[in-house]
């Protein structure tokens, strides 16, 4: 089953396919669309059990290699020979190994803070803390997702424009889909065994007040072939948190891959 995806026709250059964060949604770039439509052609996709995206009972639409087919048939749709992959957070994880995987129809890979995608392969605390999450949920439903910090809600450095829409769309999230989601998808999330393996052009614009991630950032400089790394003023969400920023970054990245 496919995640729900929507085009935002762009001035000039690649499409460019975005990848939202967990208990997010296409929202995540809406203040980032105005300037990188005048550089890419955005395609914005929601994950499975968020926002528009069904909520599969069928296990195999959630695993990692059913997401890069889904990435692949998107591409086909939209009519893109080869495009740049951006992923946030959560879609960070989904992106970079889209872009290992398939080399050949990425021409650059950008991404965000990402603790799912940097932590070590079978992490002992962070599948502790998944265990927690999922049991929360499967008691608490929507409001234990609510509770969550990572909940849009609680957001303090988002315009409340932003986090209103994000918040809106928060309410049509599916809690067994996130269940599934903790369950199947962020077990192969993490390619920090793998950082080593990519091949294509690769920016990661740091958030650099989430200090969690600083070190996994160190790892990405010492262990990813040729990235480049812009640091910003801002925390894990920091394609909103510092928009400008890291819209002047994405816009610069592209423009280098045309050339």
């Amino acid at each position: 089953m496919m995640p729900y995806f929507e085009t935002h026709g762009g001035e000039r250059g690649p499409h460019m396919l975005m990848v939202h964060g967990f208990l997010s949604s296409r929202s995540q770039w809406r203040v980032n669309l105005p300037a990188l439509k005048r550089v890419a052609h955005p395609v914005l996709l929601e994950l499975l059990g968020h926002g528009r995206s069904p909520a599969p009972e069928n296990p195999e639409p959630y695993a990692v290699a059913s997401y890069i087919a889904a990435f692949e048939a998107i591409r086909s749709e939209v009519g893109a020979e080869r495009w740049v992959v951006c992923g946030q957070s959560f879609g960070a994880g989904l992106a970079i190994q889209y872009a290992i995987e398939r080399p050949d129809r990425v021409m650059g890979v950008i991404f965000t803070n990402s603790i799912s995608a940097l932590s070590p392969k079978d992490d002992p605390e962070r599948a502790k803390v998944q265990a927690e999450r999922m049991e929360q949920v499967q008691h608490g439903g929507k409001g234990a997702l609510e509770a969550l910090r990572i909940h849009p809600r609680h957001a303090k450095r988002f315009p409340e424009d932003i986090k209103a829409e994000m918040v809106a769309d928060a309410e049509r999230i599916a809690p067994e889909g996130i269940i599934r989601s903790m369950q199947l998808t962020s077990p192969d999330l993490s390619i920090a065994h793998r950082l080593g393996e990519v091949r294509v052009p690769s920016l990661l614009v740091n958030g650099i007040w989430e200090k969690r991630f600083q070190p996994m950032r160190a790892k990405v400089a010492a262990e990813m072939p040729g990235v480049r790394i812009v640091d910003l003023e801002g925390g894990h969400s920091i394609n909103i948190e510092a928009a400008l920023g890291f819209d002047a970054a994405v816009t610069e990245f592209i423009a280098g891959l045309d050339g």
